[in-house]
């Protein structure tokens, strides 16, 4: 993509926290009865009042760095930051970082499209409103609600969490393993611009729309997720998640290995079918599907050839180098072969993989094609 027009704030223009300047205690998150995200959270707001390296406009440290600094996962990490997002101490910008917020001074906020959570929040609402819930009454389970409002079920949580914050909702049980929750406060509005402004997934989904309808055409291969993600100043995830929405909507075709992802069809094309070749080479998931089949047939002869029940396998990465393959799918293997009955893991200094039933060979092996089986079949006749 040729110019860069989305960035708004240059991270260069920040300082960022390093973790060893944080010089306060951390948060017991043994011995807690709520969530680990609320209690980082609450240590956090603590920090920030009170330490003077906190200073405002400065960047909070990575993610990954607070995870490993507290031993936690990094989607703890990220709940913990929404928390304090929605209590005005810091605000978030893709790309950017987490950035300190002057309190005391009236914010010029950074511009954020409409996010998932903002969405779901704003659904939530209105769901208990349509219900007509009463205070004191306890909501469905946060699965139900997910269902029910089109959200995932992270997403939804969130957005509970975030009622919560703001005296909606109450949480029923303080157990994290526990769920419910339950009408605090009904005096509440709904922004009803929320569903009407754009994500910043659908956002990125029109921009590469008009990326494709200017610089490409069929059968060319769009730019790498990394080069789009920092062209368009957004995260991979959100170049993924608009990539899949062309997919879906035919037009883009998505292939393993060095096909990479194609124009299949003009974004502003309604009813031109597909061309006949980009019907050969089947869906990625499908692919993949065969791929690990594969992989696992080829484990299966070897077993049966070389090993013994109680024989411990080569490791992984052992593996990975006899067949040349990727150890991610050497693992696949090993796990779908585990729950069919044929390995078994053990851990510790003596550990391994070990064969507890050796697999029959009579069968044939799947004879595994990156083509569409549709096609194979209309080819087959024609010859």
């Amino acid at each position: 993509m040729e110019e860069n027009k989305y960035i708004l704030v240059q991270k260069s223009n920040f300082h960022k926290i390093k973790v060893s300047d944080i010089d306060t205690k951390l948060p017991d998150l043994k011995n807690i009865n709520e969530p680990k995200s609320t209690a980082i959270a609450k240590w956090l707001m603590n920090w920030i009042d009170n330490d003077e390296n906190a200073k405002p406009n400065l960047l909070l440290p990575s993610k990954p760095d607070l995870a490993y600094l507290l031993g936690v996962s990094i989607g703890t990490i990220q709940n913990a930051l929404r928390y304090i997002e929605d209590r005005g101490y810091v605000e978030s910008k893709q790309c950017i970082g987490t950035l300190i917020r002057d309190r005391q001074k009236p914010q010029n906020s950074i511009r954020k499209l409409t996010s998932k959570r903002e969405i779901a929040i704003s659904s939530i609402k209105k769901y208990i409103i349509d219900n007509g819930f009463a205070i004191g009454e306890l909501l469905p389970s946060s699965r139900t609600i997910s269902a029910e409002i089109g959200c995932s079920g992270n997403t939804t949580r969130l957005a509970l969490e975030y009622l919560e914050t703001t005296n909606i909702l109450e949480r029923k049980y303080n157990k994290v393993n526990e769920s419910g929750w339950v009408i605090k406060s009904n005096n509440f509005t709904i922004d009803e611009n929320i569903g009407k402004n754009m994500s910043l997934v659908k956002k990125v989904e029109s921009d590469l729309k008009d990326y494709i309808s200017k610089n490409l055409k069929i059968g060319d291969r769009i730019p790498p997720h990394e080069a789009l993600s920092k062209s368009l100043s957004v995260s991979i995830k959100t170049i993924h998640d608009a990539l899949a929405i062309l997919i879906d909507e035919g037009i883009l075709l998505a292939r393993r290995g060095r096909y990479g992802t194609t124009v299949i069809k003009m974004p502003d094309d309604r009813n031109i079918p597909l061309k006949k070749e980009t019907s050969i080479f089947a869906p990625a998931p499908d692919t993949a599907f065969y791929y690990y089949e594969k992989t696992e047939n080829h484990i299966k002869k070897l077993i049966a050839e070389k090993y013994e029940i109680g024989s411990k396998l080569p490791s992984i990465t052992e593996l990975s180098k006899q067949l040349n393959l990727s150890p991610n799918t050497i693992r696949k293997a090993f796990h779908n072969l585990a729950r069919q009955g044929y390995l078994a893991f053990s851990r510790g200094r003596y550990g391994g993989t070990f064969v507890i039933d050796v697999p029959e060979t009579d069968e044939q092996s799947f004879k595994w094609l990156a083509v569409n089986p549709k096609y194979t079949e209309v080819y087959n006749k024609n010859n």
